[in-house]
């Protein structure tokens, strides 16, 4: 079976010879501690990808993406303000007032001021997603569908944002106001990112069969979403409706959204206006893939899932994936760490972790000796997912 047939027979709940094999990355501090624990350097050190090299370096399957510009152009110039002892202050690419930490644990950068306060601001940001604009239209779309048609691999494109961007640009309290105090704004805004979204997927959607369209949210806290059920249908269901009916339309019926946090509030809606993928099913946040299969069914396929915080011993990453081992059997479930690995993980439980997961996905010994960070390493308990033991 082909990485292409498993993906599509696994996402319609067919039988598969094996499950899929896909993370989400790892933080710095993992990879960085991995390699003094015995990760090759070549592989975890140094500059570059460092992300891609230990992907592959534990037999990760791949996949193809679509080229697609979707988000602003040409955004802000990148701006020093300030360097502070442990820490500099600038302007990103979005516009907004950042300090970053240099050195240290890496972050999410603390945002200082946002770009986007007023509606003159806003028409900055519009020109930036102008449909028109050539970098929207640089790739031969008839030329990548020689290939990617022909492909074994499963081939991905993104397909945005609806509320996660502009959180970005406007601030996640400064949105709370703007959805009261002017609407119509945010809903121009909702529906300019749509007609951008439209515009960029169809000239490769008319050529290119594509197996999965990715977009991300980010909009919820473990406790809900910043942008409640009604909110939603009343500003954004219209415009995401129209870009999920263009995808299906082309055959694209695997459509997720990176969201992290508790989705339960908004995911059920999200699947009647057609995005059923829900990514990255974080436990901690609300989001359990065993809690989200038992409210929305077999509608919504998950990936992710995993909870990095039984990442801490062998016994409890064991416990974990046997406590998923259920809705890998059942299908529509891509099983992987529920976020990037964080540094508390060592490599030894990171590697123990993956051995037992592709023993509870049905990879055979062979294949698992395939795989460089692994080979050689047996399963102590590959038959115990199945039997319940």
């Amino acid at each position: 079976m082909t990485h292409r047939e498993r993906f599509r027979r696994l996402m319609h709940y067919q039988s598969v010879d094996r499950g899929i094999h896909w993370d989400f990355g790892y933080l710095t501090e993992a990879m960085d501690r991995w390699v003094s624990e015995g990760l090759p350097a070549e592989v975890g050190g140094g500059d570059g990808d460092r992300m891609g090299r230990i992907s592959s370096y534990f037999g990760k399957d791949p996949t193809h993406w679509v080229p697609c510009h979707q988000g602003l152009h040409p955004g802000f110039p990148h701006e020093v303000i300030e360097v502070r002892e442990r820490t500099v202050v600038c302007r990103d690419y979005e516009g907004n007032i950042v300090e970053e930490i240099q050195e240290g644990e890496h972050t999410i950068p603390h945002v200082i001021e946002n770009g986007l306060k007023t509606r003159d601001d806003w028409k900055r940001y519009k020109e930036m997603l102008d449909p028109a604009d050539p970098v929207r239209s640089q790739w031969d779309y008839v030329a990548l569908a020689e290939t990617l048609n022909k492909s074994d691999l499963p081939v991905s494109i993104g397909c945005g944002s609806f509320m996660g961007w502009i959180r970005n640009w406007v601030g996640a309290a400064n949105l709370g106001y703007m959805l009261y105090d002017d609407p119509d704004l945010v809903s121009e805004m909702v529906n300019t990112l749509a007609d951008l979204f439209c515009a960029t997927l169809e000239p490769a959607l008319k050529h290119i069969e594509v197996d999965l369209a990715w977009g991300w949210e980010d909009i919820c806290f473990n406790n809900g979403p910043l942008v409640g059920p009604n909110l939603w249908r009343s500003i954004v269901a219209d415009p995401m409706r129209r870009v999920m009916r263009l995808l299906r339309r082309h055959g694209v019926d695997v459509i997720l959204t990176d969201c992290d946090g508790n989705v339960q509030a908004l995911a059920p809606l999200w699947l009647e206006l057609g995005l059923n993928g829900m990514f990255p099913c974080e436990v901690a946040g609300g989001s359990d893939p065993v809690l989200l299969r038992s409210q929305l069914g077999r509608d919504a396929l998950l990936f992710g899932g995993v909870n990095k915080r039984c990442l801490d011993s062998r016994e409890d990453a064991l416990a974990e994936l046997k406590r998923l081992a259920p809705l890998v059997e059942d299908g529509g479930f891509i099983p992987f760490v529920d976020h990037r690995v964080p540094g508390y993980v060592s490599y030894d439980v990171y590697r123990y972790y993956e051995r037992e997961k592709l023993a509870m996905l049905g990879f055979s010994q062979s294949e698992v000796d395939a795989i460089p960070a692994l080979s050689g390493q047996a399963a102590g308990m590959a038959s115990c997912y199945r039997s319940g033991a």
